[in-house]
């Protein structure tokens, strides 16, 4: 991917966030996470709810408390860390260089204030523009993202707006002054199906026009599927498997792929078919430092996996965390 370009955009490093107050035991949320971003590369962060994602995306955003969180590694921006910078560092480089949609509109958008200042007041801190020359470019925004009458809706409150319309705010307000690299935080997550395509399209299309790279962050494969470039799989606070999307479809090998997979319904499957779920809860974890955490729930589990930790390795297409891969095309390794 490097192009013209001769190094990664974002390059997080061994990154960990752990948690916990001064005399208590830290709780890891993410350990050893490694991942490159390219200048107009789209990224897929996926793992069910509780693997770290979310936390990941908030150290590279520093938006971490301060109080009762460890962070280590490098979050390296057009190779400048961002761990190391100031807080007023980081607030010049978030909406103008880096901007995340956070997955929740209505508690990310202030209720008590309308629609249009929230937008203009990204404008105005970022850009040199005259408050009548961000009104305008609000209403652009927002015809962009396919809110009708735009204007009108400038003077509205996010109550009065639908999950899909307040969604589509917080696209705008992120894409406002054309960042480079867009954090994507599940952001159809509250929305029905129907509502999620329209939104994933503005998104994709937006990304498309201002060639900014992309981290989508996601437990739902399908939105990977026809808007990501490379995949990196997430468990328990650790990357398992890394490759390019199309390799992963075609041959996912960690059996916690095979089983985010396998457990999508599909519409060429016959009626009444059951389902595939993968057992057991996300709680159901050994420690990342003697074992493999998805030991307990895999169908492929071996000796080794309960009784050493496994490493991230390349093994040709990919990279991978597993001492007994799926065969090729076998979904059902995780649930068997």
């Amino acid at each position: 991917m490097t192009g013209a370009h001769d190094q990664p955009l974002l390059s997080v490093r061994d990154l960990s966030v752990r948690f916990g107050l001064k005399g208590q035991r830290q709780v890891a949320a993410v350990d050893e996470v490694s991942l490159d971003i390219w200048p107009g590369q789209h990224v897929a962060l996926v793992g069910e709810s509780g693997s770290g994602k979310s936390v990941t995306s908030l150290a590279v955003m520093g938006l971490l408390p301060d109080r009762g969180v460890e962070v280590g590694g490098e979050v390296l921006y057009r190779g400048e860390d961002l761990l190391t910078k100031s807080p007023k560092e980081m607030a010049g480089l978030r909406g103008s260089e880096i901007a995340m949609v956070f997955q929740d509109p209505m508690t990310s958008l202030n209720p008590v204030i309308t629609v249009g200042v929230q937008l203009t007041e990204v404008l105005l801190r970022h850009l040199q523009v005259s408050k009548a020359e961000a009104r305008e470019r609000a209403v652009e925004l927002l015809g962009r993202v396919g809110i009708p009458d735009p204007a009108r809706r400038l003077r509205e409150y996010p109550h009065q707006l639908s999950g899909g319309m307040r969604q589509r705010v917080l696209i705008a307000i992120a894409l406002a002054c054309e960042p480079k690299l867009l954090i994507a935080d599940e952001p159809t997550t509250a929305l029905d199906v129907t509502i999620q395509a329209q939104v994933l399209e503005v998104l994709k299309d937006l990304v498309a026009d201002t060639d900014a790279a992309l981290l989508m962050i996601t437990h739902d494969l399908g939105v990977v599927a026809g808007l990501c470039d490379d995949v990196n799989v997430m468990y328990s606070g650790r990357i398992v498997e890394s490759t390019n999307r199309n390799r992963l479809f075609a041959n996912p090998r960690h059996p916690y792929t095979g089983g985010l997979l396998a457990s999508i319904p599909r519409l060429d499957s016959p009626r009444g078919a059951p389902l595939t779920p993968i057992p057991g809860s996300p709680t159901q974890t050994l420690p990342w430092t003697s074992a493999c955490a998805f030991a307990p729930r895999c169908g492929n589990r071996v000796e080794a996996c309960t009784e050493r930790a496994p490493a991230l390795e390349a093994t040709g297409d990919r990279d991978l965390r597993c001492f007994n891969p799926l065969a090729d095309a076998d979904l059902t390794g995780a649930a068997r």
